[in-house]
């Protein structure tokens, strides 16, 4: 029986009904407890049955459960539910098996973190939960996250998620990997991003009078400013990078790219397409795939696409077909072709 968010509610209002000892519960009380505190939760909706009420008694009996010590008392034909022992509670009983898994698999994604700079209490936290509900996992991994532990700027997450928290204006000295010098930005943070395992912070930039977004491993210094917060008025950023492969949001329309995909790399495209848009236009065999793609055409495209080789072919635009061409030319030249 999967012990979701609903499910956990009904637990608590029935556990608080059978430690009650100043009134009998039958069982039309049990399922209106029940209903009113799930009433209370999402306001409103439908109730349970009064199968489901049994189902979950059921459940709180068993050893799945916590094996709860539940008495039941006739009263002319009908039967009022209590614990026979009054100090139960659900409670005070140790995890039983399924929250046990469930707090497994929640400590799996949060060892993913262990040791970054930023999560320190990470390391903590996970250490008592195992300890304190005997959880401790075997020496093996089982599961690892794709992720770079020597990544610079890392340090700088937690600065920047408070700031977008209090809405506080930062004085940012940043250094892209073009720029000869350091530039100062006052700086309004809104949002983080991680693309290719590197963080992108997206905010107002006073002098440019725009949003930009700051590669974290670039930035050197975050200082606190003064002046008001602008805040973000326009911006959607869960829609933000919908026209695009990766962060950069250009200012060009979106283009329809026209692919041929080889064979071969067709079954990873299928799987794990270029981009949300991508659609299947047809296929001719010893021709590969034609696909097609409605983005704004970026960096992080053209980095995509070229890291295909010579299993992926630019048909259309002609202007991103030259810019391909161009670095494969570039790259035969480099080694003497």
């Amino acid at each position: 029986m999967p012990t979701n968010k609903h499910a956990q509610i009904r637990y608590q209002a029935l556990d608080r009904c059978f430690r009650a000892r100043g009134r009998q519960y039958f069982w039309e009380d049990l399922l209106e407890a029940c209903n009113e505190a799930l009433s209370e939760y999402s306001g409103g909706g439908k109730g349970i049955s009064r199968r489901q009420l049994f189902e979950d008694i059921k459940y709180m009996e068993s050893d799945q459960g916590w094996s709860i010590p539940l008495e039941r008392h006739k009263e002319d034909r009908r039967v009022w539910y209590r614990y026979s022992d009054p100090e139960f509670s659900i409670n005070n009983q140790p995890l039983n098996e399924e929250e046990a898994d469930q707090l497994k698999e929640a400590l799996l994604t949060l060892n993913r973190f262990k040791g970054m700079p930023q999560f320190q209490w990470v390391d903590e936290l996970v250490a008592r939960l195992e300890a304190g509900f005997g959880l401790q996992q075997g020496a093996d991994q089982i599961i690892e996250f794709e992720e770079n532990p020597y990544l610079k700027g890392a340090e700088h997450i937690t600065t920047l998620f408070h700031a977008i928290l209090q809405s506080l204006v930062l004085e940012v000295t940043y250094q892209g990997f073009r720029q000869p010098e350091p530039v100062q930005y006052r700086f309004h943070p809104y949002y983080l991003k991680q693309y290719n395992n590197r963080w992108f912070a997206f905010g107002w930039d006073e002098e440019a009078g725009r949003i930009i977004n700051l590669a974290l491993d670039r930035i050197q210094a975050i200082a606190s400013a003064k002046g008001d917060f602008i805040p973000n008025a326009d911006t959607d950023f869960t829609e933000f990078f919908d026209d695009v492969v990766g962060v950069s949001v250009p200012d060009d329309p979106v283009t329809e790219v026209v692919l041929r995909v080889h064979d071969r790399l067709w079954p990873y495209l299928d799987s794990k397409p270029l981009h949300h848009t991508q659609t299947r236009l047809h296929d001719r065999e010893g021709e590969g795939v034609t696909i097609r793609l409605r983005v704004k055409p970026n960096f992080e495209l053209m980095a995509q696409l070229l890291s295909h080789g010579d299993q992926l072919e630019v048909v259309a635009p002609p202007e991103l077909r030259e810019q391909i061409a161009e670095k494969a030319r570039a790259m035969a030249r480099t080694y003497h072709v």
